[in-house]
């Protein structure tokens, strides 16, 4: 099946370090990556912070080109394209950056920020036309009435008021893909949800599909309760599968002790609830990938001989549901779960 974007094998390595006097080190931060996203899907892609979302987002979108595996658009890679192909990539998949202060140019209105796209890919060619269009992006985007948004700079704006117009911007190309990097979480609290029904809004009517970037497994899970997730640990995929099933039945030992880390509104529940103990609690550094299951070192569930000698494969639970353990696979310890 040809998906809209897809990475294959997908891996992107930094070097780190070099100079006159120290040798060069290489950190992958994104390892052997298999994903792909179609119009009006969406797929939510959760772990801590510096596992490599953010990295496998900017590949997605083209701003990273992979050290090794392919994206491909549409079937074809997005690297061996010719220029015309390539700018039907890019307009075809846009991005909304987390930071709402720093996502846009502080020298430019708004209206010169939206219409700069626009006359770039000849959808306008006029200052009124270019108007016309931009107070309707504006107003799909609830920013109304336009004209109180569109001749004011990004400091006159609210954070939430911001990550609209940027969310505006993302949609000015009538994009099939967004990469949504964190888009709420450095918003205010009372306007998160705003934000998130917003953007499922403008996929119902827009047909656009989200790689929905979060470290917030509660917001990842509302976000894509109709989609998938996939759980993202030192840069590799330990499991995969309809977002309900793996947050309310998590198979992988780190998505366990993710969701075992979540608060619980209610205090009773929180005494009452057995937090996973791992065997470590520092997280390894890229520099330094253990053999073997990268989790392995904090695993508390780790089979010796096993786990630290060999980077486990996918184990299938069901279609379109895989976990990356020995637990599940290759007479584990637990085939029952």
């Amino acid at each position: 099946m040809i998906h809209v974007i897809e990475l294959k094998n997908v891996s992107m390595a930094f070097a780190v370090g070099g100079g006159i006097f120290g040798a060069k080190k290489f950190a992958k931060a994104v390892d052997n990556v298999n994903i792909h996203i179609d119009e009006g899907q969406t797929l939510a892609l959760v772990g801590e912070s510096g596992c490599g979302k953010t990295t496998t987002g900017k590949i997605v979108a083209g701003l990273l080109k992979p050290t090794e595996g392919e994206v491909l658009y549409h079937g074809k890679n997005v690297w061996k394209m010719h220029r015309k192909e390539f700018n039907e990539y890019r307009k075809a998949v846009q991005i909304i950056h987390q930071d709402p202060y720093a996502s846009l140019n502080p020298m430019l209105t708004i209206y010169k920020s939206l219409s700069a796209p626009l006359f770039k890919h000849k959808i306008v060619s006029t200052k009124e036309e270019a108007i016309d269009h931009v107070s309707k992006l504006l107003e799909m985007v609830g920013l109304t009435p336009p004209e109180d948004f569109i001749f004011k700079y990004p400091h006159q704006l609210s954070g939430g008021q911001r990550q609209r117009v940027v969310i505006a911007r993302a949609i000015s190309l009538n994009p099939k893909i967004i990469v949504a990097d964190e888009p709420v979480s450095m918003i205010d609290v009372s306007m998160r949800l705003q934000i998130l029904h917003l953007m499922k809004d403008l996929q119902q009517k827009l047909g656009v599909g989200y790689l929905f970037i979060t470290h917030d497994l509660a917001t990842g899970r509302y976000f894509a309760s109709d989609g998938y997730t996939a759980v993202m640990y030192l840069g590799s995929i330990v499991e995969f599968g309809p977002t309900n099933k793996v947050i309310l039945d998590p198979q992988h030992p780190y998505t366990k002790a993710l969701l075992s880390a979540i608060p619980e509104p209610d205090p009773e529940k929180t005494r009452k609830k057995k937090v996973m103990k791992l065997r470590s609690l520092d997280v390894p550094s890229l520099l330094n990938v253990p053999s073997g299951c990268k989790f392995h070192p904090r695993c508390p569930f780790f089979i010796e001989g096993k786990c630290d000698k060999t980077p486990p494969g996918r184990y299938y639970l069901e279609k379109d549901r895989w976990v990356a353990c020995y637990l599940y696979g290759d007479g584990g310890a637990s085939e029952s779960r």
